[in-house]
């Protein structure tokens, strides 16, 4: 028998990898860990955001105080629901209506702007807004 033939031979007795009669090699499988700043990093953007109360700029305060505007707690939590409805439907700028005042509102920010009563509201042109709220 030649050499050629020997290495036929013992080629042919040798099992292909994954025959049914070798078993396969298994690894264990570790699950991979879903980092996503996308739902996750928004979902707690959002929560966060929306447990921060609603902040008064200087200048909002300035103008509260000037034109003897007061707020009632009740107002305030409508005031912040206005807000967080805007920033639920993605408002970055928002008038926000509420009785006889409006309010000019970074929704981004949470924080209240310039605030208007009734008197001044009825001469203005609201610009650079992307959103109205009746709170």
């Amino acid at each position: 028998m030649s050499s050629i033939d020997t290495l036929l031979t013992r080629l042919q007795q040798i099992q292909p990898v994954g025959s049914p009669t070798t078993a396969p090699v298994t690894r264990p499988v570790q699950p991979q860990p879903q980092i996503s700043n996308g739902k996750f990093g928004e979902l707690f953007e959002q929560t966060v955001r929306d447990t921060q109360p609603v902040k008064f700029s200087t200048h909002a305060q300035n103008r509260l105080q000037h034109r003897q505007i007061s707020l009632t707690d009740p107002q305030v939590a409508r005031l912040e629901k206005g807000v967080t409805s805007a920033a639920d439907k993605g408002a970055e700028s928002s008038l926000v209506l509420l009785d006889n005042l409006a309010f000019i509102v970074s929704v981004r920010n949470r924080t209240v702007v310039t605030a208007l009563d009734q008197a001044q509201t009825n001469s203005h042109v609201f610009t650079q807004i992307d959103s109205a709220v009746i709170a």
